[in-house]
């Protein structure tokens, strides 16, 4: 199981991470939601738990549970500036398809 992360991304998270104050790093998940079926979720990683699954690039830390990991395995975690809109970017190789909004995704069977 791998997962990337762009000098973009982990620049972005130790930015986040310093501007908080403390923090191991950015942990990722998925949720089942959305009218595509799953979703991407974001937040602070205070520590590490147990199943977690620990990436490490440029100096930042990606942290992703098992369960999350096997819908992820394979992806890239970057950080894009679109326009006015800035936002941490899944590459996933298992996504099969997006829903119009773009907020979530199905996965290969």
């Amino acid at each position: 199981m791998s997962i990337q992360l762009t000098e973009s991304a982990a620049n972005q998270i130790k930015a986040q991470l310093a501007k908080r104050g403390k923090g191991l790093g950015l942990r990722v998940g998925v949720k089942k939601t959305g009218c595509s079926g799953w979703a991407y979720t974001y937040d602070y990683a205070d520590e590490v738990r147990p199943a977690d699954q620990v990436f490490e690039a440029h100096q930042a830390r990606v942290l992703i549970d098992a369960d999350s990991l096997s819908f992820m395995d394979g992806s890239t975690v970057d950080y894009v500036r679109e326009g006015l809109k800035q936002a941490f970017k899944i590459e996933n190789p298992n996504v099969d398809a997006t829903c119009g909004c773009g907020e979530s995704f199905t996965v290969k069977t």
